[in-house]
């Protein structure tokens, strides 16, 4: 089946005027060819569309059927080459997002709602990473931004910070710990520790080994989520180190208390991105994301 938009233009107008001559008047044509583009839409089609007397035309119940399809056709023409220059400007299409699961407990929230304030018809898809699959999936083109830890290459990856944050200690409720007020860190070698992997959640490894005497003696378990940490916090496995907005995290039989000495924000979460990303739609979510990694550039 072949036909073209301008038969189906003539069929429409036809259609709506249910007159052969107010059709082509209203299209700028005379009648004949008018008549034609119907007659050569209808044999494409292989139905008949109209009837034809003398007053005029009536849709056929095909007709009928045809024209809800024909507007349709028309409709997604005409939006098509907009379509095309909002993707091509960063308005339109998709981005694709990774992240940390730590960064679902406020940061993420708050880049999203951004993001689709400012740019309603880009699609966000979303990805739940550590930071080196992230670094992965930059690398091979599966994701187009990151919600990552540092460092990075950075003659591969651009990045800017979009959120710091204290570093708090998350105890099993009723534990000595347990609103005692700032505890020295120098306490905190003797008790039994749920670290985080050296392998797969390397930034907080080695934050927390530059910030804390640790007695590796005292790990009792290594994972790579936060969230895991916690459950077993509450399941009295030990203590974490975990960064304060966790504490968001509603979890029954854990507690929260300080760490004196410390600096006052060292957890950071970035944005990044591959330097020689093709998506047009990043540097437009950059911008709209500018407000919220000012303060901290």
């Amino acid at each position: 089946m072949e036909f073209s938009f301008g038969q189906l233009e003539g069929f429409v107008a036809v259609a709506e005027e249910r007159h052969f001559g107010r059709a082509a008047e209203r299209l700028s044509m005379t009648q004949p060819p008018l008549s034609r583009q119907i007659q050569k839409l209808e044999r494409s089609v292989g139905a008949q569309l109209l009837d034809r007397y003398s007053r005029g035309v009536r849709l056929t119940a095909a007709g009928e059927a045809f024209l809800v399809d024909a507007r349709r056709l028309l409709a997604l023409a005409g939006r098509a080459p907009d379509l095309a220059r909002r993707i091509a400007a960063g308005q339109a299409g998709s981005i694709r997002i990774g992240f940390t699961g730590a960064s679902a407990f406020g940061v993420l929230g708050r880049v999203l709602n951004t993001i689709g304030g400012q740019l309603p018809d880009l699609r966000v898809e979303l990805s739940e990473m550590v930071t080196g699959e992230q670094v992965a999936a930059l690398s091979n083109g599966e994701i187009d931004l990151g919600l990552a830890r540092p460092p990075f290459d950075t003659a591969t990856f651009a990045s800017r910070p979009v959120h710091r944050e204290r570093l708090v200690l998350c105890v099993p409720s009723g534990h000595r710990l347990a609103g005692a007020g700032p505890v020295p860190a120098a306490e905190l070698a003797s008790e039994p520790l749920i670290m985080h992997s050296p392998v797969k959640a390397r930034y907080f490894y080695d934050l927390v080994v530059g910030l804390v005497p640790i007695a590796h003696r005292n790990v009792v378990h290594a994972v790579s989520q936060i969230q895991t940490m916690i459950w077993l916090v509450a399941a009295g496995r030990g203590i974490a180190f975990v960064p304060e907005s966790a504490t968001r995290m509603r979890i029954d039989g854990v507690a929260w208390a300080e760490i004196d000495g410390l600096p006052d924000r060292p957890v950071e979460l970035h944005l990044l991105w591959a330097r020689e990303s093709a998506n047009p739609a990043l540097s437009t979510v950059l911008t709209a994301l500018e407000p919220l990694t000012a303060e901290l550039a």
